[in-house]
């Protein structure tokens, strides 16, 4: 569990977690560092890292731990270089997820992605040493209220409501052939697929949804006006959901235009996974940056994985293709939809 000394929220969430879940004051490493979200890469080696890694060695815990859990206060974004897939920017998050491998000695290029051991690790229960890595997620929101309700559902989620997946029309790209082949997987009386240019709003009981987001041409709305029910996640491919986990003015809408700086939000026109958040979701994907397409998390991974019993944590990253990039999960790592 890591919190901000240099955040009052940070340090708030974070002990409220430990509260709820029963952790250890053990596996709790307070880190002093500025609270912004966007930070440069010394800042997050001396002053994110290192005194993570720190805690990990001087409790015993890098075998162990195999969760990491980052909380809003604490950093978001490393800054890098901006050169496309070879970019040397990240998610604090992500990279956090190879701290592992550099506790063990292991030096790591940083531009562009690493691959995921656990990608695609569809019947393998996460465990060190075979995937030398941590699963990172954060408890992130808008408000403190949003923060604790992540947690709270995490506790009561459990495995039913239904499957939505919102699918781009005309379009034939390995995006649409990832939904489709998510709703494939999942039972066939639990899902909702639509392949059609509409966009699905107003529905009821959702525990897992995917989509395009502001992606999609056709969807013009910040809010989709979902029922989400307790433990439901969300993802989406968009390039910078995930920039920012301030509350934007109420009258913004995402849209499609990066020219037009009356519809930008923190720099971009585009959707965001704190919006999932506030509407009801417990946990949901997202980007910092530019991820590409091939490197945006797999729903045809994920959300089989999340309705066969697998928690957030396992079924996000097995998803998820490569590390030290852009991506980042919200929730808590332990819920999973109980019987």
């Amino acid at each position: 569990m890591v919190v901000n000394k240099q955040s009052a929220a940070s340090q708030e969430i974070g002990q409220y977690y430990l509260k709820k879940r029963a952790v250890p004051l053990a596996n709790l490493c307070t880190i002093d560092t500025t609270p912004d979200e966007q930070i440069v890469r010394n800042i997050y080696t001396e002053q994110v890292e290192a005194p993570i890694g720190k805690c990990l060695l001087n409790h015993n815990l890098v075998e162990k731990a195999l969760y990491i859990v980052t909380t809003y206060g604490v950093p978001l974004a490393i800054i890098g270089n901006g050169k496309e897939l070879q970019n040397d920017a990240a998610s604090v998050d992500s990279e956090l997820t190879l701290l592992y491998q550099r506790l063990h000695g292991r030096t790591l290029p940083l531009p562009g992605a690493i691959p995921n051991p656990f990608f695609r690790q569809r019947d393998t229960p996460f465990r060190h040493p075979q995937f030398p890595m941590y699963l990172v997620t954060r408890l992130t929101a808008y408000d403190m209220a949003e923060m604790k309700g992540l947690v709270d559902r995490a506790l009561i989620a459990r495995n039913t409501g239904k499957f939505v997946i919102d699918a781009r029309g005309r379009d034939d790209t390995g995006g649409n052939e990832w939904l489709r082949t998510a709703a494939l997987l999942l039972p066939k009386d639990r899902v909702v697929l639509n392949d059609s240019t509409a966009v699905l709003t107003n529905q009821k009981d959702v525990i897992g949804y995917a989509s395009w987001g502001s992606n999609d041409r056709d969807r013009n709305q910040r809010f989709l006006h979902f029922q989400w029910l307790p433990g439901a996640i969300a993802t989406e491919f968009v390039s910078t959901d995930a920039r920012t986990f301030r509350r934007p003015p109420d009258g913004w809408q995402p849209g499609h235009n990066w020219n037009d700086p009356s519809g930008l939000f923190a720099g971009s026109p585009q959707t965001l996974t704190a919006d999932y958040i506030e509407e009801g979701a417990s946990g949901a994907s997202g980007q910092t940056w530019e991820p590409y397409l091939a490197f945006c998390p797999r729903p045809d991974f994920i959300l089989p994985a999340y309705a066969s019993g697998r928690n957030l944590a396992e079924s996000f990253y097995l998803g998820i293709p490569g590390l030290s990039w852009m991506n980042i999960v919200v929730g808590d790592p332990l819920m999973h939809l109980k019987p």
